[in-house]
Parts: structure tokens; C-alpha cells; sequence
């Protein structure tokens, strides 16, 4: 192709850590090769490109304009080509090593545990495994990389998701000598007359809005209570008179206090549940994971 410039592997990837530590001795370092050879290689590509890419003295390596924008379009297609390459040794190697999988509410565990089934039924090679998160790590879990796939309510900001495996009905939970606990329903509306306690500050701003809204849907504005750390401590917070919460309906199955009633909102939206994962971490193995788990979703959906 006339006219292009053909970047060697070994350029890109000396360009970009230079770029990145910008010292010389640590790059050499972690390319495992001499100062010499760092040098060498990043004066041959100036050449190339016929440009200052670098501009060093002796104490300083700043990059050039140039040398700043080349980075910055060369970090995004080596991130795509990795991707590439790792997608198509999944296929390659078929669905095999490690698969981390976490669940959050105990009530998610059981269909969780048949996605797990199936997975390992059909892929006998890989080996899955399974924990829990919090409210206060179940985010950063799926960024680090020490899960994979999670079960979890919807929405999740920013993470894929589906299909929907798990629907509840809403319901608000309350002090047991609260005025609503006697009442058969309440409607959303009453969260505009009593604090209603907060999920912890690390929870996504789409479930916030989800589960404990600013305003009712007629508008009026919802008084915020006191933020608990985790389902347990918002619980708590609600059994001592601190603020309302509403919650999907099985926590009555899980979480049975005597000091907290749950009363049913007969005009709220269901709390869907389902496999939550990363954009960016869509393997083979994740893939499939999540075919399994939209075979178990339609299980559940017949009657």
C-alpha cells in the first residue's frame, strides 16, 4: 500500500511504554531489554515517521505534539487488535480455564446455581467460580476483574446486561410500629411524606433514581434519609424509624425481621434481576455464560 508507513509490533509497543513511563530505564525495564535498544528502536521509528517524536534532556523525555498524538490514536486500535486476538484464541482453544462468578442477594443464589449447572454441563472444561458481593463492591468487582459475570438488579450503569432472569414486585419496607405497617398497599406517592433511606454513595446514579427516587412520578420531591453501608445496615436504619425503603418483595423470604413489615406498592414498576458484565470483557467463556443463562430465564418463565 504506497505511502503507508507499516509500524513493527516491537515499535508500537517501545513507542507506548516510552510514552507512558517516560524514562528511558524503566521502559528497558519493562520491555526486559537494554536502555540501548529502547533508544535505538525509537530513533528508527523518528526516522520513519520523519519527525521528533520524543524531546529529551538530560534529565527530561517530554513528548512532542506530534509524538502526543500519535499515542493517542495508536492506544485505542492496540487495545482493539488485543481484543481481537483474545476473542480469537477463545474460539480457537473452545470455551476452557476459569470463569469468576458472583451473586448479589441471597435470593439470586438459586438461579444463579442453575446457570452454573447448565454452563458446566456444556463447557465440562471450564471451571466456574462462585461468591458473593456487596452493595459497597459489587461494581468495583466487575472493573478489577475479580468477577466476570454478576447477578444483579437492573439497571446497572454502564455495564452489559441480560437477558432478564429474575421479576419481583416492589414493596416498602418499614418500621413495625410505623403508621403504613397496617396498611394492605401504599402507593409510590407516600415516599413524598417520609425520609426514605439511601443506598451507599458508591451505588450507580441510574439505581439510585430506580430504587429510591428524588420525586414521586406526580412530581413531588422525596425526602432523603440516612445512607446505609449495606442491605443489612439500610434495614436496620428502617427498624429504627430512620427513613422508609422500598425492596423487591423476597425480602420478606430473606431478610424476616420482627421489626420491620413490608407493605406492598400496588402501582410500582417490577425489580428485574439478571447477568450484569463489562463491554469490554465479553469472552467466549462470558458469552456463554450468558446463553446459559437466558436457556435458564426461559426454564423459569414457563409455566
Amino acid at each position: 500500500m504506497r505511502g503507508w508507513i507499516m509500524l513493527e509490533r516491537v515499535e508500537v509497543e517501545t513507542f507506548l511504554t516510552l510514552a507512558e513511563e517516560l524514562h528511558f530505564g524503566r521502559t528497558a525495564e519493562r520491555l526486559r531489554v537494554t536502555t540501548g535498544r529502547v533508544s535505538q528502536v525509537i530513533k528508527k521509528l523518528e526516522r520513519r515517521i520523519g519527525a521528533m517524536l520524543f524531546e529529551r534532556t538530560s534529565r527530561t523525555v517530554r513528548l512532542t505534539p506530534l509524538g502526543r498524538q500519535l499515542a493517542d490514536d495508536l492506544v485505542p486500535l492496540v487495545a482493539g487488535m488485543d481484543e481481537a486476538i483474545r476473542r480469537a484464541s477463545d474460539a480457537g482453544r473452545g470455551v476452557t480455564g476459569s470463569l469468576r462468578v458472583a451473586f448479589l442477594g441471597e435470593w439470586t443464589a438459586p438461579a444463579l446455581l442453575k446457570i452454573v449447572d447448565l454452563f458446566s454441563e456444556r463447557h465440562p472444561d471450564c471451571r466456574v467460580e462462585v461468591r458473593e458481593v456487596q452493595l459497597s463492591n459489587s461494581r468495583a468487582s466487575l472493573q478489577d476483574g475479580s468477577v466476570d459475570v454478576l447477578i444483579a438488579s437492573y439497571p446497572f450503569d454502564g455495564m452489559a446486561c441480560g437477558p432478564k432472569l429474575l421479576t419481583e414486585e416492589r414493596v416498602l419496607a418499614v418500621a413495625a410500629g410505623h403508621p403504613l405497617a397496617a396498611e394492605e398497599s401504599v402507593s409510590v406517592e407516600v415516599l413524598a411524606e417520609h425520609p426514605v433511606v439511601q443506598y451507599p454513595e458508591v451505588t450507580s446514579a441510574g439505581f439510585k433514581r430506580d430504587r429510591t427516587p428524588d420525586h414521586t412520578p406526580s412530581g413531588r420531591p422525596v425526602p432523603k434519609g440516612p445512607a446505609g453501608g449495606s442491605f443489612s445496615e439500610m434495614l436496620t436504619l428502617v427498624a429504627m424509624g430512620r427513613g422508609v425503603l422500598p425492596v423487591g418483595e423476597h425480602s420478606r423470604l430473606y431478610y424476616p425481621r420482627p421489626d420491620v413489615a413490608y407493605v406492598p406498592l400496588h402501582d410500582a414498576q417490577p425489580i428485574e434481576r439478571g447477568p450484569v458484565w463489562m463491554h469490554e470483557n465479553a469472552t467466549e467463556r462470558v458469552r456463554e455464560f450468558v446463553r446459559a443463562a437466558a436457556d435458564v430465564a426461559e426454564e423459569l418463565s414457563t409455566p
